[in-house]
């Protein structure tokens, strides 16, 4: 079980998934993804600014991995949806950082990983005692789509960092997938 040091701020409180001080609300969450109430709210207002800002192209892009660092970042409790999520999630970090994924290509990636992988139940990965020192909080401070890229970059690298424990088995299926997507052209071109 993680525990987080808890510096005491009027209305704020550790969010049960990142650790970051969040606002103290009884709003909604995700059914599985183990996020505080505030903490939930600062991610829902990233992807709106992310999919709804003048920038949207731009940082429309980059949204896309967003969805797999808060997941990763927020894991929840052992169970099916919950196991799946986590190890789905850090799949993509590790073909996104260390494979040089496309994000255009995340989504039928991290489709075919669940589909070929479902039957067989992943496996729940115990959650590190800290899931990175950058959180969704840091990203709400972008000044502009360059600055929210950079952030973005190091948030996922925080993130992939702390679950090294289980890079093994998560680097496991990336060689797996790279192998059976052969001459594929799913990677980013530099």
């Amino acid at each position: 079980m993680r525990s987080w040091a808890v510096t005491e701020i009027p209305g704020l409180i550790p969010c049960i998934g990142c650790g970051a001080l969040v606002p103290n609300t009884n709003g909604p969450t995700h059914r599985y993804i183990g996020a505080s109430p505030g903490c939930w709210q600062a991610y829902s207002e990233l992807l709106a600014r992310g999919y709804g800002s003048d920038d949207a192209p731009a940082y429309g892009a980059m949204s896309r991995i967003t969805v797999d660092i808060y997941a990763a970042q927020h894991p929840g409790v052992p169970g099916k949806q919950s196991s799946q999520s986590v190890c789905a999630h850090l799949f993509i970090l590790c073909l996104v950082l260390e494979h040089d994924l496309d994000l255009s290509f995340a989504t039928a990636a991290i489709t075919r990983f669940i589909e070929k992988h479902k039957g067989h139940n992943f496996p729940w990965l115990e959650p590190p005692a800290s899931l990175g020192p950058i959180t969704v909080l840091d990203l709400l401070n972008a000044t502009d789509a360059g600055d929210y890229d950079r952030k973005i970059r190091l948030w996922a690298e925080s993130v992939w960092g702390a679950w090294e424990p289980h890079h093994a088995t998560i680097r496991a299926w990336a060689d797996a997938w790279e192998s059976e997507a052969g001459g594929r052209r799913s990677h980013a071109h530099g």
